[in-house]
Order: structure tokens, then C-alpha cells, then sequence
């Protein structure tokens, strides 16, 4: 029987369906953890649930990207839950609020996971090589000049979707950005040009 504290994540993994064999690989995983860890958030064990999420301007057609010192490479905002966090969406919007400083972020355009991978993380900062189980939504501003950066080794930037691309190393964060760009068009969202970059941008 799925473990209480698993259940939400099972919950939204439900609702999800994959684009790959890949990503489908990845669910099962997930759902296997879900049914073997007394607590699949735990960041103790070398396999845990992570939540984030990709922030877009539906006026723009933009999205905020975050710089990592320690991937050294331009990603989506989230991380792990807080003690006694059970909801992958509520992580995922604490984490958004906390990294960005905007307090109007909302689904976007729904509830609904963009995407879902499995992601190596390596050794560093007193912890082992691990893996994420990434929960991954969208969510959206209305208020893209209020973005602000937690800390100073962590700049936000606004990006068309062509340029976050093309400056993001990693191959599985070029992925859910493809599938922003599909539900952005999908939504009719992209009305204004405007570039707008918070913090210190490195590329």
C-alpha cells in the first residue's frame, strides 16, 4: 500500500501522462519509491522527490531562469521539501516565492506536472552524488519586474524561450522548455517583446 506521505505525489503522478519511454521509466521509478520509502523527500536517502518549476510572463512569452554555482549552468527554480511537505505543488510554489521574491505566482494554466525526469546530482557541498525525482509545473506572473534573487551568487534572468535554450546546459531542462513553448502557444501567450534581467546575469 502507498505510504501516506507518498500519496499526493502518487496522486499528480496519476493525472500525468508521460511523452516517452524515458520519462515513462522515470514514473516508474517514482511510483516504486513512492511504495518503498517511509519518506520520499527525505534528502537522506540517494534517491529522493524534488519539486520546481519553470516561471513564465504569459504577456511575454518569457521565462525566468535561475543561475546555479553548483551545476554551473542556467535552470528552473524549486528543491526539496520542507519537513512534514507532502504536495509536489506546494513545494514547488514555496520554492518559486522563496528564489524570486514574487508573491503572485499561480499554475499555469492548470495544476497540471510539464514534466517529470529522473536528473544526477554530484557530490557537493557535504553531500554524495544523488538523483532527483523532479516534479516539474509552470507557473505564472503578472509581475515580471518584481522579480528578485534570493542571493547574490543566484541571479534570475528573463529569457525568450530560443535564448533560456541555448544558455541551459542541461538536455532534460531544454526538454520542459519545448514543452513550455508548446503550452505557451497553445495558450495564445507572447504579446509583448520587452527583455527584462534581474540581478547579475552570467552566461
Amino acid at each position: 500500500m502507498t505510504r501516506a506521505v507518498g500519496r499526493p505525489i502518487t496522486e499528480v503522478l496519476s493525472r500525468y501522462r508521460t511523452e516517452d519511454p524515458a520519462e515513462a521509466a522515470d514514473v516508474g521509478r517514482i511510483r516504486a519509491l513512492t511504495e518503498s520509502a517511509a519518506d520520499p523527500w527525505l534528502r537522506s536517502i540517494p534517491l529522493h522527490v524534488t519539486a520546481s518549476a519553470l516561471i513564465v510572463h504569459p504577456g511575454s512569452g518569457r521565462v525566468l531562469m535561475r543561475w546555479h554555482v553548483r551545476l554551473g549552468s542556467w535552470l528552473q527554480v524549486g528543491g526539496h521539501g520542507d519537513p512534514g511537505e507532502t504536495d509536489p505543488l506546494g513545494v514547488a510554489l514555496r520554492e518559486a516565492a522563496e528564489e524570486t521574491g514574487l508573491d503572485d505566482l499561480v499554475p499555469y494554466p492548470d495544476e497540471s506536472l510539464v514534466q517529470v525526469v529522473i536528473v544526477p546530482v554530484p557530490a557537493g557541498g557535504g553531500e554524495p552524488a544523488h538523483e532527483h525525482a523532479d516534479l516539474r509545473f509552470v507557473l505564472a506572473t503578472g509581475s515580471p519586474d518584481a522579480a528578485r534573487p534570493e542571493k547574490p551568487d543566484a541571479p534570475l534572468r528573463w529569457m525568450t524561450l530560443p535564448e533560456a535554450m541555448e544558455v541551459t546546459a542541461e538536455a532534460n531542462v531544454r526538454e520542459a522548455l519545448r514543452r513550455v513553448g508548446t503550452l505557451l502557444a497553445r495558450t495564445g501567450a507572447g504579446t509583448e517583446t520587452a527583455g527584462t534581467e534581474t540581478g547579475t546575469a552570467r552566461g
